[in-house]
């Protein structure tokens, strides 16, 4: 580009995607004298997912703002808590996100996730088509035109992705009502509505069940159920109490 030239400083939150040069001060870009602020601001390595406000020389504007010569620029992070218009909140989580996943429906929070590859066209065409938040740390896919809503992950961590999204999202939490494995609703189920599903052992030792009305799958109090317990009880603790439908017994 050799168009107008303009400055442009980053918030530190968004360090992580600009080169170190561009980490500490306002530094010089130039662009081509048509492209919106939006697409440079994308092109030095932010996705507009993680953008809050566009600053120039002290007034917000929109990403379709096309940089007028020696303009100063602040590229500010997202408020948290970010709001999403349009639709209930709901996400999509890529295939290298299966744990948070997990995490999210075992929080009772609506949550998609693609256990295969399905390339990013048809990840980004799912988040507009069903009206859900992908989550991904993918910034390419991040940058999809087609996408309706989407947020990095900056964690690799589980436990710091699910802080991460909670903290970021604050979505209603209702522990125990979503199936893990698809995302269905749970409902009580007796041991003899379950029963074709449980190991001899698994039969003899417990008498409180809950079904997955979409897939079928038995829950109940197993081996694992302290350590989910666990970070249930973290994320009410820092994010909330649980809604009235989230109180019932834990299954595991």
């Amino acid at each position: 580009m050799n168009g107008p030239e303009i400055l442009v400083a980053f918030a530190p939150e968004l360090g992580l995607f600009v080169p170190h040069a561009r980490r500490r001060a306002a530094t010089a870009v130039a662009t081509d004298g048509s492209s919106t602020l939006g697409h440079v601001v994308e092109s030095l390595g932010v996705p507009l997912t993680e953008v809050g406000a566009l600053v120039v020389d002290g007034r917000e504007v929109p990403v379709s703002h096309v940089p007028a010569a020696g303009e100063s620029v602040q590229v500010r992070p997202v408020e948290r808590p970010q709001r999403v218009p349009g639709a209930p909140l709901r996400f999509l989580l890529d295939v290298h996100l299966g744990t948070l996943a997990r995490r999210l429906r075992l929080l009772g929070v609506d949550t998609a996730y693609e256990s295969t590859d399905i390339g990013d066209p048809a990840l980004a065409t799912r988040s507009a088509d069903e009206r859900r938040v992908l989550l991904s740390r993918d910034r390419g896919l991040l940058r999809r035109r087609e996408l309706w809503a989407g947020a990095f992950v900056y964690s690799t961590r589980p436990d710091d992705q699910l802080r991460d999204v909670l903290g970021r999202f604050t979505p209603e939490l209702l522990p125990w009502t979503r199936c893990t494995a698809c995302n269905g609703l749970l409902q009580e189920a007796t041991k003899e509505q379950v029963a074709g599903r449980l190991e001899n052992g698994t039969e003899r030792s417990y008498d409180v069940f809950a079904q997955c009305r979409e897939c079928g799958r038995a829950y109940w109090r197993g081996a694992h159920h302290e350590n989910l317990e666990a970070i249930v009880g973290r994320a009410l603790a820092e994010f909330g109490r649980a809604g009235r439908a989230g109180q019932g017994m834990p299954f595991g």
